[in-house]
């Protein structure tokens, strides 16, 4: 797993190809595509069928359906803000990486259950980052940890130090790759 996973809101399909040329020439090759808008299935399969070097996702997936629709476009992981069994079992019967937003002992208890060792951390600034992760992790050290929420250019070192960050997901990685496209014109 590339250790940056940039969280990517598309409005409309036609920037897609934007996004994507910026994240690859800033040399990251994920995206979390975010199921919170009308087009994100659309732009799934786009980014899938004309980006396949890049492991694309689908984020802010909430139910079954839109997993299923997520997975029919072609996402290749799937990211939640909270966990979903129902979710969780598509992605295990399909053998698709799912993370869910876990930030409690019982929340992490039950993705254990659902046999999942990576969760995300989200709000990771309102959940207490970093420090809350460390404390989580000494009765959970089969976990892993993708915070997101408050993570930036200004703490993504601190985070990405610790053994336990399987990765590190946030919008700036987006914003800090458009800016660098937009300096380089």
């Amino acid at each position: 797993m590339e250790k940056r996973i940039p969280v990517v809101v598309i409005k409309e399909l036609s920037e897609t190809d934007k996004i994507l040329t910026a994240l690859k020439n800033d040399g990251i090759n994920t995206a979390e595509i975010t199921f919170r808008t009308a087009c994100a299935a659309e732009a799934i399969a786009y980014a899938c069928k004309n980006y396949p070097e890049m492991n694309v996702g689908a984020g802010t997936v909430i139910n079954a359906a839109q997993c299923e629709a997520a997975l029919a476009a072609g996402a290749k992981f799937i990211v939640s803000p909270g966990l979903s069994p129902a979710v969780a079992k598509i992605c295990a019967e399909r053998n698709v990486p799912y993370y869910p937003g876990c930030v409690t002992p019982t929340e992490i208890m039950a993705a254990l259950e659902l046999g999942i060792t990576t969760v995300k951390f989200f709000p990771a600034n309102v959940y207490g980052g970093l420090k809350a992760m460390k404390a989580l992790a000494g009765p959970f050290p089969q976990i892993k940890f993708i915070p997101t929420g408050g993570v930036d250019a200004s703490n993504l070192d601190e985070y990405l130090a610790w053994e336990k960050i399987a990765a590190v997901g946030g919008s700036f990685y987006v914003k800090d790759a458009l800016a660098k496209m937009e300096n380089k014109q």
